[in-house]
Formats: structure tokens, C-alpha cells, sequence
């Protein structure tokens, strides 16, 4: 990178804006403050941020460490989590096999399912649970409110999570209302998804995200195992709470799609790339531009203050759009301390990835985004 590439990057660090996340439009004030001192006042160790211009990578920034303890300098192959956002992988995934005829959105997924079934109840009389409701939260599959803990020394089989059986700490899973009645957010509804497409496949999902997600795109740190091999964890971040205190992981020995990618954020962003371009028609490497199309287009769309300001829910992803720009999203957070905001434009290749190591990340990611939306004219928000 030039040096004044590098002049032109701290500049931006170092005049980062104020926010106030109450919905939209979300105002940004001109109060500014340097990264370096967010971090500190946020008890943030450590993140990554790339920046996607012009359906590129056009620059990436790793600024402090893994953790406090250790004190390793976080670089581009220190693995953060994605959280949530490992959804919209899984999403992509799903779809892939859509298209190759082995899955279809709208069939009863209990018919593919094979040890294992979706409860029935009143709810699942008339309206069945499809890939495609669980695919936009609109399956009436519960949250579960209790996470997703496990018994201290035990590890839990999928089927243990599914079940809500020991040594899996967490509720089973329930269809709590009509299939396609509304929506709510369900991170079950992933794992869900993670048994059919293990189910239908024969292969479990760390392999499938690797041959068809990880491998076509040279996401070289990016695996959904847990415990993470030996090579692996040593450069992979821990946790730190709001107040700076060093935790663990927030990671699943089974239950991985709702939330258990761990990865650099250049990786994400080569993701996030990858579906702008199938959008444009300028790529076909996991989905096709109808397919993307398809999975972009809304299914539920939220009033101004209804769903963290958000305004649509598409397949796999979130939109926030106004009449300039539409931006496709997932942002993601595991406790106790782990962040990360994943945000593209498929209309002008414009977005970013930023990854953070401790629980107040989120505000910072905030902040920072908006502050890129500013400089770059994303017309975002």
C-alpha cells in the first residue's frame, strides 16, 4: 500500500463520526473522535476493517491484538467470528444446492430430514416449515431465548441441540406459530437448516461450506469447526467483556450455522464481493445472477423503528435502502465479546467488513460505518 494510500486511511481513523442508532434514518452528528481513542474507551483490543469499493477490496486495516493477555498483534490472518453473520454463508450455501436441484425452497423440510424432524403441532396443521421461511425467520421456529449453552466439560451433538437435551443447555426446538404468519428471528432455524443440509448431502457442514463457499473463493481462514485445531487458534481472538475483561469463545461444538464461522475479515469481504458481482452477472462461482437476484428481493419489509432501523428481510440477508442506494446486511454478535458489521451494496459495490474482539465493538462498528458511508458517498442509511 503507497504511502498515501496509508496517509489517506488514518486520516479517516482518526475522524471517526458520532451516531445515534434510533432507527431511520439514523442521524450522524459532526462530533469526531480518533479510533485509536474509541478503542480505548470501548475496551476494544483488537479489530480488522476492509473496505469494498467499486466491487473490489480496496484496502484492509488490522489494528491492535488478539487479547490482552497474549498481546499478538492482530494481522490479515488472525481469525475473528463472524457471529450471525456466518447466516448469510450458510444462506448462499443452501441456495447453491437449490439450483442444483437437490433442495427446493418451498417443500415441507421435514421430507428431507431423516433421524430428526420439526416437532408438529396446531401451528404445522395447515402451513408447513420450508427452507425458504426458515431461510427469512418466517417459519414460526422459536429463537431460543436461553442460547446456547451446554453442560461445563460436556459437548453436544446437533441432535442434542435440536432436541434440547442434555448436555445442550438450551430450549428445543418449537414451532410457536403458523408457518409464514410473520417473522422472528431465529438463530434454531439455522441449525435447522444446518441438519438439512447435512441430511441431504451425506456431508457434514464444515465440509460442505469449504468445497462450495470457503474453496471458490480462497477464503483461506475461514472454518466453522470448533474446537479449532491448534494452527488455527492460536490466531484466533478471545473474548473481552464491555468492562476489558479477557473471556473465551463464543463458539458451538455442533450447532454451527447460526453462528460459528470464524475467519479474517478480507475472507468475508471476498464473500461479500462474490455476491455483488453474481447479482451484476459478473460471476457464477456459488450462485447464479437470477438466483441472487432472487435471494435480494424482499419476502417482509419493517416499519421505520420496527427492526434496529432495518428495512427489509430477504432471503438469508437484511436490506437497509432508500431511494439512492440499497445495502444487503447481516451483522453479527457472540457473548460475551465478539462483533462483527458485514455490509454490501450489490447496485454499486460499495461496503465494508469490520471485525472486532470484545462486546462493545458493536458501537464502534456503528460508528465506523457510518463515518466509510460518509467519506466513500454511500448514500447509506
Amino acid at each position: 500500500m503507497s504511502d498515501k494510500k496509508d496517509e489517506q486511511i488514518q486520516k479517516i481513523l482518526d475522524n471517526v463520526v458520532a451516531v445515534k442508532f434510533e432507527g431511520k434514518p439514523i442521524p450522524v452528528w459532526e462530533e469526531k473522535q480518533a479510533l485509536s481513542d474509541l478503542m480505548s474507551q470501548f475496551n476494544v483490543p483488537g479489530m480488522g476493517i476492509v473496505l469494498i469499493n467499486d466491487f473490489e477490496i480496496e484496502w484492509s486495516k488490522f489494528i491492535g491484538v488478539q487479547d490482552l493477555n497474549s498481546k499478538t498483534e492482530v494481522n490479515s490472518q488472525t481469525l475473528f467470528e463472524a457471529a450471525s453473520t456466518t447466516k448469510t454463508l450458510v444462506t448462499v450455501a443452501a441456495l447453491h444446492f437449490v439450483e442444483k436441484g437437490l433442495l427446493d425452497l418451498d417443500t415441507d423440510v421435514n421430507d428431507y430430514l431423516k433421524d430428526w424432524k420439526i416437532p408438529e403441532n396446531e401451528f404445522t396443521k395447515t402451513e408447513k416449515v420450508t427452507l425458504r421461511r426458515l431461510l427469512t425467520h418466517m417459519a414460526g421456529i422459536n429463537r431460543p431465548d436461553n442460547m446456547f449453552g451446554e453442560e461445563e466439560g460436556s459437548t453436544s451433538t446437533l441432535l442434542n441441540v435440536l432436541n434440547g437435551q442434555s448436555p445442550a443447555l438450551n430450549d428445543p426446538v418449537v414451532v410457536e406459530f403458523e408457518p409464514g404468519s410473520k417473522h422472528q428471528y431465529s438463530n434454531l432455524g439455522y441449525d435447522i437448516i444446518q441438519k438439512l443440509l447435512e441430511d441431504a448431502t451425506g456431508k457434514p457442514l464444515t465440509q460442505l461450506m469449504k468445497e462450495v463457499i470457503f474453496d471458490p473463493l480462497t477464503m483461506d481462514t475461514s472454518t466453522l469447526e470448533y474446537p479449532l485445531p491448534e494452527d488455527l487458534n492460536k490466531r484466533a481472538i478471545l473474548h473481552h467483556t464491555a468492562e476489558g475483561e479477557v473471556k473465551g469463545k463464543g463458539l458451538h461444538t455442533s450447532a454451527y450455522a447460526h453462528g460459528n464461522l470464524s475467519c479474517n475479515p478480507i475472507d468475508l469481504a471476498k464473500f461479500a464481493v462474490e455476491i455483488m458481482k453474481a447479482y451484476q452477472g459478473k460471476s457464477e462461482k456459488i450462485i447464479s445472477q437470477e438466483m441472487a437476484k432472487k435471494m435480494l428481493t424482499s419476502y417482509k419489509s419493517f416499519g421505520p423503528t420496527e427492526f434496529m432501523g432495518l428495512s427489509d428481510q430477504v432471503i438469508g440477508f437484511f436490506l437497509m435502502k432508500n431511494d439512492k442506494n440499497t445495502f444487503f446486511l447481516l451483522p453479527g454478535g457472540n457473548a460475551p465479546g465478539a462483533n462483527c458489521m458485514f455490509l454490501g451494496s450489490a447496485l454499486t459495490g460499495q461496503g465494508a467488513v469490520i471485525m472486532t474482539n470484545a462486546a462493545m465493538g458493536e458501537l464502534l462498528n456503528m460508528r465506523l460505518t457510518y463515518t466509510l458511508s460518509k467519506v466513500y458517498d454511500w448514500n447509506f442509511g
